[in-house]
């Protein structure tokens, strides 16, 4: 089968315009997931790998090891907070942590966390039990510098 000039310029034109639209939109789409992200931070990460020393979600905050463990009681869900050096996993117990809290019907709620020195990890109990997925801002105020992280789970 032998293709004239104006049938090859179609098809090496036709290919072309799919790889654009193809590609094209891929990069749209992921300029779209970048910038619905919630962590805002350059040196903030999430991963679900083998990094997670305690079975939760974890985040790495510039030199920092975040990690939320929840688990849902009776009265409401249970929050392991461990804020960690991210070099050696070791425990930071003087931090001030707060979680600010999108319950799933939207409403916010800001919740204190404390720190338990026998577990070493910050605890905090979320009453209630809406069903739904759950945003937490993570914030931990180390002597004056702020380390942020971003999770959610759904219950």
């Amino acid at each position: 089968m032998k293709l004239s000039n104006s049938n090859l310029f179609a098809v090496v034109i036709t290919g072309i315009l799919f790889l654009e639209t193809y590609y094209g939109s891929s990069r749209v789409i992921a300029s779209e997931v970048a910038s619905n992200t919630e962590f805002t931070s350059e040196k903030t990460s999430t991963t679900k790998d083998s990094k997670s020393k305690k079975g939760g979600q974890v985040v790495e905050s510039g030199a920092y090891h975040l990690e939320l463990v929840t688990l849902k009681e009776d009265k409401g869900t249970h929050l392991d907070f461990y804020l960690q050096r991210g070099d050696s996993h070791a425990a930071i117990p003087n931090a001030k942590v707060t979680a600010q809290i999108q319950m799933p019907d939207g409403t916010q709620k800001t919740l204190p966390f404390q720190y338990d020195t026998k577990g070493q990890h910050y605890t905090a109990l979320l009453a209630g039990n809406k069903t739904g997925q759950y945003q937490l801002k993570m914030t931990a105020d180390i002597k004056g510098e702020k380390v942020n992280g971003r999770f959610s789970f759904k219950q």
